[in-house]
């Protein structure tokens, strides 16, 4: 019951919750559907809103469109009157830069102009000096003249005199015919002897007359000589001593103490140095001496003053022991005329001043002497005058040796060509026209290396001639310093000299209009291109070249001239090169023969071969501008190297020759802010030509003394270049890592350089990390030269090794209506063919080793170098050392520190040390025997052998002689500098009284006989 009543009221409890519970939810629901209804009502009023809202928008927006569609139209408006404006200033910009060309274009020709006008002026006054030098001289000879007629004239009276008084004492037989017998020598033959016995002295003024306007030129005159002897001079006290500004002044010695000298210089200041810092000074009569090894004291001071002094007096060819120097005047100097060639004609060198035609004649004479081919290398730095010198060279042997029936030839164009010497001399204008330019220290410099072998017969005529040439430098033909310009037949061509030109080749007169010459200077104030215009075009025609060769060898030109005016553009969205005009490749094509749209074609999209296919290649701009770049330069760089091969064939005359003489002339070494692949391979050959010079001078020569057995201890001169050599050409040297990296396709210019580093920096002295120079450019690494150390830049060094052509255009080429341009690329076989020009030659093909493998530029020149010193070895040679006097190339300046630089670096005081120190002259006992038994015959008896050695040393113990200044050596007797020239005046003076003793006999038995028939007829 309980439990019923419990959960009745558990039932009533659930009941009531339920109940509440309901309650509670009716509530709730309640509260939900006012909600819903609020949100019902908010939803329409919202909906009335957004209707609103949207009819309001479609207004706003229909506004908005018509106000938008003015301010459009106003934009529109506003851009249209931008657009006039903009064209309107770009018409008056272009009309200002016309004008503003226009008036660069004035001002550039008033400054040519001008400079012409500079340049006349400085002829003129030129001229005017000549003009009152020569009046000078020929005053000065017209009252010589005077002077020895009037002692001929008295020699002829007195003569006329004795004649009357023998003519009275005639009949007086006995006394007649004792006077006969008596020898009397001529006075003609008197005054040879006493000019003989003079010999060592110099020549006096009267003897100097026969070298003209040159005679003050070449030495002292004799009242200078007198006026040097007699100053006052104190050898204890007069010296030289060091100065920071000047490098050696002069002074007097106040005093000596502790090691120390206290002297006063000549600008009266006192200053106290080191006593192994005081040079003593030379007697005055060593003054401008000519011969440097003569002096007393030979030290650095006395060599650099007697060059001073010598260079102020316009004296420029000195001697220093077995060699010459010359120092560039800068200016022209009456020494190289045609009498003076012949004054030197045959003399020895101990007979007239130093000077090149001396070199010259002592080669020809030694090469007719000995049989033995000689050569002379004319070397220095750039700019100290070799290309000048190796001119004088070939003009003096094309003058002396004149070959002999050799008449000019008539071509079949009906034009006359020169004779073989006219030739040779005209070899040089027409190669300098082509591979000469302006660079920063030399106007006229070499840009390619050449050795001119000039061949004579039996008997020392001229037989014939080749030349030799090595690297012509082709990027000059693309790229100039600021400072510098291109090969100076471009600016010969375009003065206008010659209208016909101008408008055969489509060009202008004036250089800026092509960017590829014009980078730098278009005009050399010491060139006058209007004249070597003439002697380039009358060169050709010596040389025999044909009128349609010619014709071709200006169109080549030109064309490599447009080349430079050629543009592209990169094709919208894509990067493949188009042309940016035809008009430049329209003319290029007209002056080779070619079509203009084959060609275009050829450059941009160019067949390459791929496996045993070709497939065409799409190019970007600057890889068709560079193929473009390179096409040009191996153009201009074939033409020239066929133009060698045609000199030869001309100067090949097939006369019979025996011997030869070889000029080098090469690009001297060279010193630039941007140094690149060629001026390593410029200042390589220098290197080479020095180690030969330094050889030759120090090794050989000391060599030869220990041979023949002469008491002699070895001198180190510290002149051995071996290991900058070694580095740039050994194996695994700086050549043979360029030839190494481009093999492989993907080397670059800095894995280049990570290479030269690794293999070298640090583990020879020579290779250097360069130093960065504010303004100056990028440099990779240094050499340290024997001149001077260098920076070098490789930038595109791998490019220019391997030197790759756009094959479809060469194909062009070959196949072009031009004889000679289809001539120069007929051999041409692609890849294999890179760099095959790069070396010279007598016109082989040096591009391809034997079996076609490839052959880089710097790999045929090293061949070419090789053959060139082996030839140098095979010669007797005789060293001329050029000097730069100032780096300003003003005449009559001389800047002490660099020519002493030269001269340490180039071995000349090593040179004269060696000259004294040694036995310089030598010859075999035989022929010694021979030529000098004249001297002292009873010193050899008659009637029994003798051996050449025992005979020579008879011989010279027999002769008033310094009997140290020879050895007996086992096969030669050597002698000191001078002592075999003495040896050669004894002899002459010899001879001239043997031959005087034979015409006084003669002319005794003569005056007996005519006697002898007067007694018959009285």
């Amino acid at each position: 019951m309980e439990d019923t009543v419990q959960e009745a009221r558990n039932a009533d409890e659930k009941a009531n919750k339920a109940i509440t519970d309901a309650a509670m939810m009716s509530e709730e629901l309640k509260k939900e559907q006012d909600t819903g209804a609020h949100l019902e009502r908010m939803k329409r009023n919202l909906e009335v809103t957004v209707k609103d809202l949207q009819q309001r928008l479609d207004e706003a927006e229909q506004l908005a469109l018509k106000g938008g569609k003015k301010e459009l139209q106003k934009l529109e408006n506003r851009l249209r009157e931008l657009e006039n404006e903009l064209e309107a200033e770009q018409k008056r910009s272009s009309e200002a830069t016309k004008g503003l060309r226009k008036y660069e274009r004035k001002i550039k020709e008033l400054t040519y102009q001008g400079e012409e006008e500079k340049k006349n002026v400085t002829r003129l006054q030129d001229l005017v000096n000549n003009l009152q030098l020569k009046v000078k001289v020929y005053k000065r000879q017209c009252e010589e003249g005077e002077e020895q007629t009037s002692v001929h004239l008295a020699k002829f009276r007195k003569v006329q005199h004795d004649l009357e008084e023998a003519e009275e004492r005639a009949d007086t037989a006995e006394s007649q015919l004792n006077k006969l017998r008596e020898p009397q020598p001529p006075a003609g033959l008197h005054l040879v002897s006493l000019s003989l016995a003079t010999g060592t002295n110099m020549s006096s003024d009267a003897e100097m007359a026969q070298y003209g306007p040159a005679s003050i030129f070449l030495r002292k005159p004799e009242k200078e000589r007198v006026e040097a002897q007699n100053r006052p001079f104190d050898a204890r006290t007069a010296c030289f001593v060091p100065d920071a500004k000047e490098l050696y002044i002069k002074g007097v010695i106040q005093s000596k103490e502790g090691g120390n000298v206290t002297v006063k210089t000549e600008a009266g200041e006192t200053v106290t140095v080191k006593e192994e810092e005081c040079y003593p000074m030379n007697p005055p009569k060593y003054d401008k001496i000519e011969d440097m090894v003569m002096m007393t004291h030979l030290n650095e001071a006395s060599v650099l003053f007697n060059l001073k002094e010598r260079y102020a007096a316009w004296m420029i060819y000195t001697y220093s022991g077995l060699f010459c120097v010359t120092v560039n005047p800068y200016k022209g100097l009456p020494v190289y005329e045609p009498r003076v060639v012949a004054a030197y004609r045959g003399k020895k060198r101990m007979e007239a001043p130093p000077h090149i035609f001396s070199v010259s004649d002592n080669a020809y004479q030694n090469m007719l002497t000995d049989r033995e081919n000689q050569s002379v290398l004319i070397t220095g730095e750039s700019g100290a005058g070799k290309t000048v010198n190796t001119k004088r060279v070939i003009q003096y042997f094309a003058t002396i040796a004149v070959a002999g029936g050799v008449d000019k030839k008539e071509q079949s164009s009906g034009k006359i060509q020169g004779t073989l010497e006219d030739q040779i001399i005209s070899a040089n204008p027409l190669l300098e026209a082509f591979g000469n330019a302006k660079t920063v220290r030399n106007d006229n410099s070499s840009r390619f290396g050449k050795f001119i072998r000039i061949h004579f017969g039996t008997t020392g005529k001229l037989a014939s001639a080749d030349i030799e040439t090595y690297l012509l430098e082709k990027s000059r033909v693309s790229f100039q310093l600021s400072e510098e310009r291109s090969y100076h037949i471009f600016y010969q061509i375009m003065t206008g000299h010659k209208p016909e030109l101008i408008e055969m080749l489509l060009i202008t007169t004036n250089p800026y209009d092509f960017p590829m010459i014009s980078q730098g200077q278009i005009t050399v104030a010491s060139i006058d291109d209007k004249e070597e215009l003439l002697a380039t075009d009358t060169a050709t025609d010596i040389l025999g070249f044909t009128n349609e060769e010619k014709l071709s060898i200006y169109k080549l030109t030109g064309s490599v001239i447009h080349f430079g005016n050629m543009k592209f553009k990169q094709k919208q969205r894509e990067e493949q090169a188009e042309p940016d005009g035809t008009d430049v490749a329209d003319k290029v094509a007209f002056l080779m023969g070619l079509n203009s749209a084959d060609l275009l074609k050829g450059l941009c999209y160019p067949r390459v071969k791929v496996g045993n296919e070709y497939v065409t290649k799409g190019q970007t701009v600057p890889q068709v501008t560079n193929a473009v770049g390179a096409l040009a330069k191996s153009v201009y760089e074939k033409m020239f190297l066929w133009m060698v091969i045609r000199i030869n064939e001309m100067l090949d005359t097939k006369q019979p020759r025996q011997f030869y003489i070889g000029v080098l002339d090469i690009a001297g070494f060279e010193i630039f802010d941007y140094n690149s692949m060629e001026q390593l391979c410029i200042n390589f050959t220098n290197e080479k030509l020095q180690q030969f010079f330094n050889h030759h001078m120090f090794v050989l020569e000391q060599e030869e003394y220990k041979k023949e057995g002469i008491d002699w201890v070895f001198i180190d001169f510290g002149m051995d270049l071996a290991a900058c050599i070694e580095l740039i050409e050994k194996p695994m040297g700086i050549f043979s890592i360029l030839e190494e990296e481009c093999m492989f396709p993907k080397a670059s210019d800095m894995s280049f350089k990570n290479k030269l580093y690794d293999q070298h920096l640090g583990k020879t002295n020579a290779f250097q990390k360069p130093k960065v120079v504010k303004g100056k450019p990028e440099a990779h690494f240094s050499l340290l030269h024997y001149a001077g150390t260098v920076d070098y830049n490789i930038t595109g060094w791998l490019e220019k090794n391997k030197d790759p052509l756009n094959e479809s255009v060469v194909q062009l080429y070959q196949k072009s209506p031009m004889k000679l341009l289809a001539f120069l690329y007929a051999s041409f076989s692609g890849a294999e063919e890179s760099g095959g020009d790069a070396g010279g030659g007598k016109g082989k093909k040096a591009g391809k080793k034997k079996g076609g493998s490839f052959q880089t530029v710097s790999a045929v020149f090293r061949e070419n170098l090789g053959k060139l010193m082996t030839n140098l070895r095979s010669t007797h040679p005789h060293f001329v050392r050029c000097l730069i006097p100032n780096e300003v190339k003003t005449p009559g300046i001389m800047e002490n520190h660099l020519v002493i630089h030269q001269l340490r670096c180039n071995g000349v005081l090593e040179g004269i040390r060696i000259c004294r120190k040694g036995f310089p002259s030598r010859i075999l006992y035989a022929d010694f025997k021979q030529r000098y038994r004249i001297l002292n015959a009873n010193a050899i008896p008659d009637g029994q052998f003798i051996d050449g050695k025992k005979a020579s040393e008879k011989l010279l113990s027999s002769i008033d002689l310094d009997h140290t200044e020879y050895r007996f050596g086992s096969t030669k007797v050597f002698f000191k500098a001078g002592l075999l020239g003495t040896l050669e005046e004894l002899r002459d003076e010899k001879l001239v009284s043997l031959v005087t003793q034979t015409q006084a006999l003669c002319r005794g038995g003569l005056m007996r006989k005519e006697y002898n028939n007067l007694v018959v007829k009285r």
